[in-house]
């Protein structure tokens, strides 16, 4: 028989209620790159590419949707150069793993539709120092940009969406490493962080949902996230109090556009900061850089970790505002959460050229580089020039 139980510590119990009180969960998500969404976001950006490999000056704006054997493809382009886009979306679909011609959406049993017109003369007037009224590359639209950086992480980045991409990118290095063959390519993953006194300090929950062939058992599912990629992935922040969550909905056999419906830019939070910083709305893929929709974002989060990395702030959103044929930005705002001193937070932010031709010039954006943005978020990752 046990003996009588101790009546809880009275300063114990208070410290941890002070403890939980300061606790703050930060939860966010990401694709993996088989995602219905995602799909189309490659087939856009993988088009983008191909036109500036041929023409650094192409006008492009291209949406794509998806679902079963379908492909649509539409918007304006603008470029001297001619391409035929039905073997660059197969091959994108390819290399996105979706090969198995008994699949209901498999690169070579695509049935693409197409509606491309040119570029709005309009819109290109506006963009075009020769025809702008001021003789400046001014804003392709109007629009809300924001940038965002934390000193959290050595990346810079919010440390829920960093782990949710690494555990998203673990599932497709899993799945082409061909250990795993049950494996497919698309899933989610969603990771929640406690953070005290603004700092995180431990995973609470993982939640990951991975496709995977029909006669593979959930255990097997749950046993690879748990056992292997968790560990593996989230590195010293794996312990044995985090919950999971695997395949929730049972079986997780039908999946990507052979399941639903994808369309560009619908992984915006996804593409960004896992919800840790404001969005002005507009996405990413499929748009060249004279859209400061891209453009403008990019730099603001390269002028927002140049701050962080100055301390001028441990945190710090910068927002910019454009109109259409204007270069110079409309507004700039400063936020350093108490982080840092506002106004020369302000100072050090507006010491940078934000119009769209400098923006382009210092970043070297009339590159084909997009492909490689598309999967696991635009921000955070080595190799892009607005993270150098």
């Amino acid at each position: 028989m046990s003996g009588p139980v101790a009546a809880p510590d009275p300063a114990a119990r208070a410290t941890e209620a002070r403890r939980a009180a300061r606790a703050v969960v930060l939860t966010s998500e990401s694709v993996a790159e088989g995602h219905p969404d995602k799909v189309c976001d490659y087939i856009a950006d993988s088009i983008l590419d191909a036109y500036l490999e041929l023409d650094r000056r192409s006008r492009v704006a291209c949406e794509v949707l998806s679902k079963s054997g379908i492909v649509v493809l539409a918007g304006e382009i603008s470029s001297i150069a001619t391409l035929d886009h039905v073997p660059l979306i197969r091959e994108a679909v390819r290399e996105l793993g979706y090969d198995d011609p008994e699949t209901a959406f498999n690169a070579d049993g695509l049935h693409v539709l197409q509606h491309i017109t040119g570029q709005s003369w309009e819109i290109g007037r506006s963009v075009d120092p020769a025809t702008n009224p001021v003789g400046e590359q001014g804003a392709g639209d109007q629009g809300i940009v924001f940038g965002y950086a934390t000193a959290e992480t050595p990346e810079r980045m919010p440390l829920p969406i960093l782990l949710a991409h690494a555990l998203a990118r673990g599932l497709a290095e899993d799945r082409r490493s061909g250990a795993y063959p049950w494996l497919r390519p698309d899933g989610k993953t969603q990771v929640s962080v406690a953070y005290e006194g603004g700092q995180p300090a431990r995973v609470t929950e993982v939640l990951v949902s991975a496709q995977h062939a029909p006669d593979v058992d959930a255990g097997v599912v749950r046993h690879h996230v748990e056992s292997v990629l968790a560990p593996r992935v989230l590195g010293r922040w794996f312990d044995d109090s985090i919950h999971f969550t695997v395949n929730p909905s049972g079986s997780f056999v039908k999946g990507g556009p052979g399941a639903d419906c994808g369309v560009t830019g619908r992984k915006i939070i996804v593409d960004t900061y896992g919800g840790a910083a404001r969005h002005g709305g507009g996405a990413f893929s499929g748009k060249d850089p004279s859209k400061v929709d891209r453009s403008g974002a990019y730099f603001c989060r390269y002028v927002a970790r140049k701050a962080v990395e100055a301390a001028v702030a441990e945190r710090i959103e910068v927002q910019v505002a454009y109109a259409i044929g204007v270069a110079e930005p409309v507004a700039i705002q400063v936020d350093t959460f108490g982080t840092g001193e506002p106004g020369a937070a302000a100072d050090f932010v507006r010491g940078f050229d934000f119009r769209p031709a400098a923006i382009i010039e210092r970043l070297d954006l009339l590159r084909p580089i997009y492909r490689r943005t598309t999967n696991y978020g635009h921000f955070g990752r080595p190799g892009l020039p607005w993270e150098e």
